[in-house]
């Protein structure tokens, strides 16, 4: 059996200390990799990279072009970018405030944009790869996610335009996750349905036609195939992790 390896890269992670990007740090460490933990959570960051070996953690701010600079300056080499931070946000256009739409452009949106700039020189030079994550919520509509579904989109096409600039060099590729067991989904129950959390989890996971959530776990196996090197035929795609939500 063919064993992923990542042994020799260095793989750097926004949002990596908790959900999605908690799971992808640790599985890339496990094969091999040396991590970069960046998170706006300094902390947080610290406390995960600490588990790992040959990891280092960088306080990272997605959405300020100084923060991110600082994050990359002491950055010799870079073989994998997994842009993971980002944020939601629940209501429809007429609920959506403009200060809203624009915090979730700025971190969904011009945070990748900024990190995926910044690393751009160190990925030229190793051949390496960019992981985005994005979501179902940029290929279908999702009820009440009017900035979310548009951050998302925004995501994906990016996406697709880097991989045309870039059609060697580097590879570019997108996960839409379908809905995620995870503390983004949990930050969501607390603030949007703190006395029916049990309620809203049980219908959240009968939104997957498969009748659950996913894991991030499962997220960060398919960024480890993205990043890896058997998927070097692999660029510029949109691929699904979402229960058969988008199948439906």
């Amino acid at each position: 059996m063919v064993q992923t390896s990542l042994s020799g890269k260095v793989a750097l992670i926004t949002g990596g200390a908790s959900g999605i990007g908690a799971a992808t740090c640790r599985l890339f460490a496990e094969a091999g990799a040396k991590v970069v933990v960046a998170d706006i959570s300094s902390k947080a960051a610290q406390e995960l990279s600490s588990q790992l070996p040959d990891a280092q953690a960088v306080e990272c701010d997605v959405a300020s072009e100084a923060s991110v600079a600082a994050a990359f300056s002491n950055l010799g080499a870079l073989d994998i970018l997994v842009n993971c931070a980002g944020i939601g946000l629940v209501g429809g256009i007429a609920e959506t405030e403009l200060e809203d739409w624009q915090r979730l452009f700025r971190v969904n949106v011009e945070g990748t944009f900024l990190v995926t700039k910044a690393a751009l020189p160190l990925l030229l030079a190793s051949g390496g790869t960019v992981v985005n994550i994005g979501s179902v919520a940029g290929l279908v509509g999702v009820k009440r996610r009017f900035a979310y579904c548009a951050t998302k989109g925004a995501i994906i096409a990016m996406t697709r335009q880097l991989a045309v600039d870039y059609p060697t060099g580097l590879r570019v590729n997108c996960i839409c996750p379908g809905t995620v067991d995870s503390p983004f989904v949990e930050a969501y129950l607390e603030k949007y349905h703190r006395h029916e959390k049990e309620k809203v989890r049980a219908e959240l996971h009968q939104r997957q036609p498969v009748g659950r959530m996913g894991t991030p776990d499962e997220i960060a196996g398919m960024c480890l195939y993205l990043a890896s090197p058997q998927a070097s035929f692999v660029h510029g795609s949109v691929l699904t992790i979402d229960g058969g939500w988008t199948a439906a």
